[in-house]
């Protein structure tokens, strides 16, 4: 007889442990061996129990699905991890790739989803949902156009005001202090502003407002500031 595929479930929301334990138990072969409601837990119980895969979170207390995913990466290669989130702008799924992830879901995955994103992990490969995969494609379209056309300017005037102001290394709310906006606004920006640029973190933008003369090169000395929802106090989930 196979081995059942074993999974642990991390999440901070105790529904939502529940509800992707339902979906996944409710396929053949699958097992979830272990839930987990913060991100150092979550490590904790990775190298006790060596799963399969982890189904992770990106906004916990203690230890982010990101440094969770960085860690079990680092320690444990043969865990597998996929990201489950209701975030799909392209910055999450930048940043989740680059610590490790070999998949990524919505929180609104269904069995059939699920079951096929897991099967593709465990042969080596990598998932990413198709609401995902479509932006993906299209930001890459979008870049491969502005490549063809250098000169027309991809940024409208407001995007342009906040990301000289990211770039001055002001946080998501002292721009929408400085601009009157909320912070949902500013963020919504910001995430178009990743993918007309092609450009998924912070130091890349600042970068590119350089060298287009948003900022002076010498604000290149000042550190670039990290994105709000990386940090364990992240207002989102």
């Amino acid at each position: 007889m196979m081995e059942s595929i074993r999974l642990i479930v991390a999440d901070d929301h105790a529904l939502i442990r529940a509800g992707l334990r339902s979906l996944v138990e409710s396929l053949p072969g699958f097992e979830v061996v272990a839930e987990a409601h913060d991100g150092q837990t979550a490590v904790e119980l990775v190298a006790k129990l060596r799963p399969h895969i982890l189904l992770t979170d990106i906004a916990m207390p203690k230890l982010n699905g990101l440094l969770v995913t960085e860690q079990v990466k680092r320690d444990f290669p043969e865990v597998r991890v996929i990201i489950v989130s209701m975030h799909s702008t392209e910055e999450f799924v930048a940043q989740a790739v680059r610590a490790g992830a070999v998949g990524y879901l919505l929180k609104d995955v269904d069995s059939d989803e699920i079951h096929f994103a897991i099967n593709s992990v465990m042969r080596g490969e990598s998932y990413l949902t198709p609401e995902i995969s479509k932006k993906v494609m299209t930001s890459y379209m979008q870049l491969i156009d502005r490549r063809q056309h250098p000169n027309v300017d991809p940024l409208t005037p407001r995007q342009r005001e906040i990301l000289r102001l990211i770039a001055e290394g002001q946080s998501t709310k002292a721009v929408a202090r400085t601009l009157e906006i909320s912070t949902k606004t500013v963020e919504t920006h910001r995430s178009q502003i990743m993918e007309r640029l092609g450009i998924f973190d912070i130091p890349g933008l600042v970068r590119y407002a350089m060298r287009t003369g948003l900022v002076p090169p010498e604000k290149d000395t000042r550190p670039a500031p990290k994105l709000d929802w990386t940090s364990n106090e992240s207002e989102t989930n």
